[in-house]
């Protein structure tokens, strides 16, 4: 929640109606600024707050209408059986109930399914979840259990994720990514078997940006495209997905070795090279058609400025 409110703001979101008034007739003192700054926190958030979670100019807004010192919102206590009664009565009042096992398993399942195959930040997802307990009227889970659901459907997603590119591999495809890295790691010092370098060379040029702009560049860039359309990875291979999950996964295979492949589980494994090889063989399609663009002006300049030199 925001930390700054301004007068109209607060008013708008922090006032107390008639019918919230009513649950604090029987509540005094700090137990009943406590209770309304809860109760609007509810209402706005759709969750309970911890105490560093209020505003000051909310508990300052709402003691002016209950009549409270906002001094007292300190002595409030976070634990025990009064606030569980609080709670339990903001629930009743709001419509919610509260989370149970078979909730936290739906919203694994929920966010495997629906969140995690469009949405690769972490934050989104628990934006997510938070979004989907209030259309469900429950009451979320604690921030350690969020980041524990979300964690779960994140694993989740990656299984079925690599499952399924799996089933879409043809056979020729999965042994084409195994000899991308049927090769030792490069050597940090530059040296080692001539025959160990121009082995790995394939998976290295499939990292690197393409060279300086001339007829030798463009010559290679098109090499290269022509051995990973061989691959023969197919089409529909990420349908399902977004171009960022797929885009994730290959800057994830960006930073690995071969020996980190080979360490990884095999449908985790081809999926990198798949990404990898997926994502580089649109960026060389685009690259080369401005190569072309780059190096076709540089050709017809030149003889423009070999006539204003005649």
């Amino acid at each position: 929640m925001r930390r700054e409110w301004e007068l109209e703001d607060l008013i708008a979101c922090w006032t107390l109606d008639e019918a919230e008034v009513d649950l604090l007739a029987n509540k005094s003192g700090a137990t009943r600024l406590g209770f309304a700054v809860i109760l609007k926190f509810f209402e706005l958030e759709g969750r309970f707050p911890r105490r560093e979670d209020v505003p000051k100019a909310a508990v300052d807004y709402v003691a002016g209408q209950v009549n409270v010192d906002a001094a007292l919102f300190g002595e409030y206590r976070w634990s025990g059986s009064t606030i569980e009664y609080h709670r339990a009565q903001i629930r009743r009042f709001h419509g919610f109930r509260e989370t149970t096992v078979a909730d936290e398993d739906k919203l694994t399942f929920w966010l495997a399914d629906k969140i995690c195959p469009v949405e690769t930040s972490r934050e989104r997802l628990r934006a997510a979840l938070l979004a989907r307990c209030r259309e469900d009227r429950t009451e979320p889970p604690t921030p350690k259990q969020i980041e524990r659901l979300t964690g779960a459907a994140e694993a989740l997603f990656e299984r079925e994720f690599t499952a399924t590119a799996m089933r879409r591999f043809p056979v020729s495809a999965a042994a084409a990514l195994e000899g991308l890295i049927a090769v030792p790691d490069p050597d940090p010092d530059g040296e080692g078997e001539a025959g160990a370098a121009g082995a790995r060379s394939f998976l290295q040029e499939l990292k690197e940006d393409p060279g300086p702009l001339q007829l030798e560049t463009l010559l290679a860039e098109i090499v290269k495209l022509e051995r990973v359309k061989v691959i023969g990875l197919p089409e529909g291979l990420f349908e399902g997905v977004s171009e960022k999950v797929v885009e994730v996964w290959r800057a994830r295979a960006m930073r690995m070795y071969p020996s980190d492949f080979a360490a990884a589980p095999e449908p985790i494994r081809l999926t990198l090279l798949a990404a990898l090889c997926w994502v580089r063989k649109a960026e060389m399609i685009d690259g080369l058609v401005e190569l072309l663009i780059q190096l076709v002006h540089k050709i017809s300049v030149r003889p423009r400025r070999r006539s204003r030199t005649s």
